[in-house]
């Protein structure tokens, strides 16, 4: 399903999907949680290397997300295989290196998600 422009969640979303692209982070997938959840909205989950380009990703996406109107987020982790960052209740980013990625298998545990995409815009592959 691809996501209205004209709604702020989604534009706050594209954000964070543009900004992980940005800093080369890998297979960047959106589950909308609304329909699956009473607690969660969206999780943004995306695969980085670990330590430099982590941070990179996580940096970007907090910048990003503010300039789109988001309030700062809470961190947990850091660590050098995960971070989370929490942006109120609606929008939960999860950067992790592919071994945890697969370790903990988000996607998996929310299966009953849908899916949102968000393709890669063409100026982005200058």
């Amino acid at each position: 399903m691809t996501p209205a422009s004209t709604d702020p969640i989604q534009t706050q979303l594209r954000a964070i999907v543009d900004a992980a692209r940005e800093r080369r982070a890998e297979d960047v997938v959106v589950l909308d949680l609304t329909d699956v959840s009473s607690t969660l909205e969206y999780f943004v989950i995306c695969t980085a290397t670990a330590g430099l380009q982590l941070n990179a990703v996580q940096e970007n996406i907090r910048n990003k997300a503010q300039e789109a109107g988001l309030p700062r987020p809470s961190v947990e982790g850091p660590s050098e295989r995960w971070l989370l960052l929490a942006f109120g209740g609606s929008i939960v980013v999860h950067i992790m290196t592919k071994d945890a990625r697969e370790y903990y298998d988000l996607e998996g545990l929310w299966s009953d998600a849908r899916t949102l995409s968000f393709p890669e815009q063409a100026t982005e592959r200058g």
